[in-house]
């Protein structure tokens, strides 16, 4: 009688393993994608549409990117949850935003979800708004005090969403110590832009990118507002244009910079990782086996 061996046992299960995550990824990015069309009113034919096409490519890409074992674009793959606490993140920035600016075109209760979103954000506006002036830049020099308002609000809760992601992840690094010292890391397969062999040391370079995202991070909420407004010169005001501009634009400004603190301080811990690994096993050994 054929029997199969337990090599292809675990070959064929981790295949199919690996499928399903890919597919189970691809339908939360459609959704992700889909979400303000789908929960907006009065969102137009061709907007719909726009938008499936864009969330077909994008769960496309995504499938193709966890269905192979080869590094692609994205980083940090193979390294949990780094990459779930970032999506979180982005789908709770979204999905607020949607409910948010649903509630300005449909009445809404107090007691509801988005009644209490609305009471949150107006009275944390009142303090920190101020001090988000700048995203102000993103609508035209005529616009109302209620599109101003539109975007203040958007600005605080795409803020306070980013800022929360942050700091739980920061928390959940110093209680479990991300990543595992028991385990493998690859820098080939989380970090696929990253050259490991290059000619300057790896600790030197990964502490180089570490200080560059952070800074990155620090610089983008000043330059994206100043960015969309060059961008809309002559055009309508940011938040007559659609609703769902005013959704996306706010999500890469709350978005991108905390993406890039959560990457300087993921290469900042490997970075510290392999120094504590040269200092166990040796600088050669540690140089040659970079999957720490």
């Amino acid at each position: 009688m054929y029997r199969l061996r337990p090599s292809w046992v675990g070959e064929g299960k981790a295949v199919v393993a690996r499928l399903a995550g890919a597919t189970l990824r691809m339908f939360f990015v459609m959704v992700l994608v889909l979400m303000p069309s789908l929960l907006l009113p009065r969102a137009g034919a061709d907007g719909g549409q726009m938008a499936a096409l864009v969330a077909i490519l994008a769960g496309v890409l995504t499938f193709a990117e966890y269905r192979t074992t080869c590094p692609g674009l994205v980083e940090f793959r193979d390294a949990s949850p780094f990459n779930r606490i970032r999506f979180v993140i982005l789908f709770g920035i979204v999905f607020l935003l949607t409910l948010l600016l649903r509630a300005e075109v449909i009445p809404i209760l107090p007691g509801t979800l988005p009644g209490a979103l609305d009471m949150i954000v107006g009275r944390v506006r009142d303090f920190v708004w101020p001090s988000l002036r700048l995203t102000a830049l993103m609508t035209a020099g005529d616009a109302s005090e209620a599109q101003l308002g539109m975007v203040s609000s958007a600005a605080v809760l795409a803020g306070l969403v980013s800022l929360t992601g942050t700091a739980v992840f920061v928390l959940f690094l110093r209680l479990t110590g991300w990543p595992s010292r028991a385990a493998a890391f690859n820098l080939w397969i989380n970090l696929p832009n990253f050259d490991p062999a290059g000619g300057e040391d790896v600790v030197a370079r990964l502490e180089r990118h570490a200080r560059i995202s952070i800074l990155l991070g620090l610089l983008l909420p000043l330059a994206i507002p100043a960015l969309v407004r060059i961008g809309s010169t002559g055009l309508a005001p940011l938040v007559l244009a659609s609703p769902q501009t005013l959704i996306w634009t706010m999500t890469a400004w709350a978005f991108l910079p905390c993406s890039l603190f959560m990457r300087g301080i993921a290469m900042g811990r490997i970075a510290k990782m392999i120094r504590e690994k040269r200092t166990v096993i040796g600088a050669d050994r540690a140089g040659i086996f970079l999957s720490v």
